[in-house]
């Protein structure tokens, strides 16, 4: 993301409020997450909550709308996009625990509904989840006070006792840890 030069800045600063709003309305008519972004700032009806919802609601509908001959590819390709809507609800409002919830939801939805694509012939799905259990974990640990750490041990200790439990597991390019170390 570019940074605004000072020159920029002061050129930003001649305009008058009606350029200004043009220039506004023509850069969010342009860029969706410009739009959410500023919605999320500037309306009250627009909450934190309401995006929370919105974005676990297109997480559900991309993890059960894929498709293809293979689920398990199809369920990669879905994963990939559900992390890209994590990543755009964490840029728009900045709120870790709800980015960490995010995950959360997307790897119960997985372990919930998907598990039996985990001994597909094709690995991607399973390595693909595993990495983000890690993702996940690292979130907490980096960002959450440790209270949240107990909170969400067991459901992560799950997760990884899964994933663990597979045959796949050797096949992994990185070391899964057998349980959630609490800081």
């Amino acid at each position: 993301m570019p940074v605004p030069s000072a020159d920029f800045k002061q050129a930003l600063k001649k305009l008058s409020e009606k350029e200004k709003e043009a220039l506004i309305l023509r850069l969010v008519r342009k860029d969706a997450e410009a739009y959410d972004a500023l919605s999320f700032e500037l309306l009250e009806s627009v909450t934190l909550e309401s995006l929370f919802e919105r974005s676990s609601e297109t997480i559900h509908d991309i993890l059960f709308t894929v498709s293809g001959r293979s689920l398990s590819k199809a369920l990669s390709r879905g994963l990939k996009k559900a992390t890209q809507e994590i990543a755009r609800y964490q840029r728009i409002t900045k709120d870790r625990k709800g980015e960490v919830e995010l995950h959360i939801y997307t790897l119960q939805l997985i372990f919930d509904n998907f598990t039996g694509q985990f001994e597909s012939i094709y690995k991607g799905f399973y390595v693909a989840t595993a990495r983000l259990v890690l993702r996940t974990m690292s979130l907490i640990q980096k960002y959450l006070h440790e209270d949240y750490h107990l909170e969400y041990q067991d459901t992560l200790n799950a997760f990884l006792t899964d994933l663990n439990g597979r045959s796949k597991r050797r096949q992994l390019p990185f070391n899964l840890p057998w349980q959630f170390e609490l800081a």
